[in-house]
């Protein structure tokens, strides 16, 4: 059989946590319209009889503006180590972005680089009629890259670029059992679940500064699941449009978070949320440290 490790980059919002739910045919990585969803690698699983593909999902590449922007950066270049191929996931609907310029950019002056798909994302957003003339923007930013157009979203040019994907990988045996589809553990995608909810529910200038910490996870039988969990801002302000007017805003997160993480699981769920401020922990190093990001020094930005 074959297997092998598959990167998958991009700018915020382009789609990569979809696109991995949808080869997976289950939500494993948290998704929402806002940018930068992704805060952390986790691993998608695919198997089937002829290989086992693990994806490896990555923050959004983007222009840091504090220190927790350089840790995504960060780990979505480490994710290029040591892969077999390389999916550069676009928003072909748009022009390229600074951003985008920016990946391309980076993929060529790599010393060691595995094969690179360009991915064009959200095909379904453009007019035929304009496809070819977006796709080739993009193929000009990085020369000889195998370019796919595909809808995530719709599920619409996954099997071509699954086949795509094959013909760069190896042939060994699988590094992990088939009933796998993910290395997180369930109180991890809990926690990205809660915070989707947030990214969904709040205004705009507010998600970013959120984080999201499960302060328990508690198995009570056939009762289902405990969960407690924390949500951290950056200001009083935040705090107080978290919780919402007689604790509605928060209530509402709560409900939505308990609902994705009951149709994770599959078990009921009770969950508790509370709101608590940290404040600037976005640019706090000791802050960062506790809630498990890392800056590594004199890393190449």
């Amino acid at each position: 059989m074959k297997f092998g490790y598959v990167a998958v980059i991009g700018r915020p919002n382009v789609g990569k946590s979809t696109l991995i739910n949808a080869l997976l045919g289950q939500k494993v990585a948290a998704v929402s319209p806002k940018a930068q969803t992704t805060r952390r690698q986790q691993l998608g699983i695919l198997s089937r009889p002829d290989a086992q593909i693990v994806f490896v999902d990555t923050p959004g590449i983007h222009q840091p503006r504090h220190k927790l922007g350089e840790i995504l950066n960060q780990q979505a270049e480490n994710a290029l180590e040591n892969v077999e191929t390389i999916l550069w996931l676009v928003a072909v609907s748009e022009a390229p972005t600074d951003d985008d310029k920016r990946i391309a950019a980076y993929l060529v002056q790599l010393k060691r680089r595995a094969p690179v798909i360009l991915v064009a994302n959200k095909l379904d957003l453009l007019p035929p009629e304009e496809l070819p003339a977006k796709i080739a923007l993009y193929a000009d930013l990085l020369a000889k890259a195998e370019l796919l157009p595909i809808s995530a979203s719709l599920s619409l040019g996954l099997e071509a670029l699954l086949e795509s994907i094959l013909t760069h990988l190896p042939e060994r045996e699988a590094d992990y059992d088939p009933e796998q589809i993910t290395d997180y553990y369930e109180r991890d995608i809990a926690a990205d679940l809660i915070r989707e909810s947030c990214l969904f529910h709040l205004r705009e200038e507010i998600p970013h500064g959120i984080h999201v910490r499960v302060d328990e996870f508690t198995e009570r039988g056939d009762a289902g699941a405990f969960i407690a969990a924390t949500i951290f801002v950056e200001r009083e302000s935040q705090k107080g449009i978290v919780i919402g007017e007689g604790g509605k805003m928060l209530k509402k997160i709560g409900i939505h978070a308990r609902m994705e993480i009951e149709s994770m699981s599959g078990r009921k769920v009770h969950l508790e949320v509370r709101a608590k401020v940290l404040k600037d922990w976005r640019d706090n190093e000791e802050y960062l440290r506790r809630l498990g990001f890392k800056l590594e020094k004199n890393k190449r930005r």
